[in-house]
């Protein structure tokens, strides 16, 4: 898209400055210039309704470019760091509230710290959430034990539980904590399938729920317990 275009068209439908941003990579393309609503996708591995949510969500804002919708350089920057934050699956309440603290930011350094801060506290809340993981895990083990003493048996060397290449990385990134829909993107796929691929292992390890299944497959030494 011409440089040049950007210039004259951008007088009438450039979007607000977004302040200062921490400094991320960003994808290859002139930086002084605009990228469509389709470059945008392709650039950052996601779809238009999720661009579209996020200007809904008051994350972007685009430009017109004649009946074209574009972002101009302050937007791709944006988007790069509400990327990164989704990437650790930071709420969407989280990633506004500190987009609004970065248009706040007086200067670079005010901005760089105020990101390095929602990534600490982003990490505080992760560890949260993966010791109650590890409790739910251990008492699922411990009510397992007592099911298998009164004749409900656990998957052991003599039922051991069959799972594809596929399906082992799966249960790995169960185990681990992460969701369905970070599961999807780490293994290239859409929720949907990620979603088909969680409910197969669940089914294999004869479980009512993910936890239960992450259990047996403890017990069973598939995985190790941490």
């Amino acid at each position: 898209m011409p440089r040049d275009y950007w210039k004259y068209e951008g007088a009438l439908a450039a979007p607000e400055r977004v302040g200062h941003l921490p400094k991320l990579p960003l994808p290859h393309h002139d930086p002084s210039g605009p990228l469509a609503i389709a470059d945008m996708a392709d650039a950052f591995g996601v779809t238009h309704r999720t661009l579209h949510f996020y200007e809904e969500k008051g994350l972007l804002i685009a430009a017109r470019m004649g009946p074209m919708r574009v972002y101009g350089p302050d937007h791709i920057r944006r988007m790069a760091v509400i990327n990164a934050c989704r990437e650790i699956d930071m709420p969407i309440a989280a990633i506004q509230e500190l987009l609004s603290s970065l248009a706040g930011a007086e200067d670079q350094t005010e901005a760089e710290r105020l990101f390095k801060e929602a990534l600490l506290s982003r990490r505080r809340e992760l560890a949260a959430q993966q010791s109650n993981l590890r409790r739910q895990m251990q008492r699922i083990a411990e009510l397992l034990e007592g099911e298998a003493g009164y004749g409900e048996a656990s998957p052991n060397a003599d039922e051991h539980v069959h799972l594809s290449p596929l399906e082992s990385e799966c249960l790995t990134f169960m185990a681990e904590g992460y969701p369905a829909s970070r599961i999807a993107r780490l293994m290239e796929m859409d929720l949907a399938a990620a979603l088909t691929l969680e409910a197969g292992i669940i089914r294999k390890f004869n479980a009512h729920n993910r936890f239960q299944a992450i259990a047996k497959a403890v017990l069973s030494g598939m995985i190790a317990a941490e």
